[in-house]
């Protein structure tokens, strides 16, 4: 029984809460960093896809 719970203790399987975090905060760090570029991008692309479903 205490193997088990030795073996539990040492498992370290799958994304922890701290990770999760830690993902969360640099995507959103990325994410305003880069605001401005990416809304040029969007607008781009939904611009072209209505440029061309015009022409369709």
């Amino acid at each position: 029984m205490a193997e088990k719970i030795k073996n539990f203790i040492r498992e370290e399987d799958g994304i922890g809460t701290v990770e999760m975090i830690l993902i969360l905060v640099v995507l959103i760090g990325i994410v305003i960093l880069f605001r401005d570029n990416l809304t040029k991008i969007v607008k781009n692309i939904f611009e072209k896809i209505t440029k061309q479903s015009n022409t369709v």
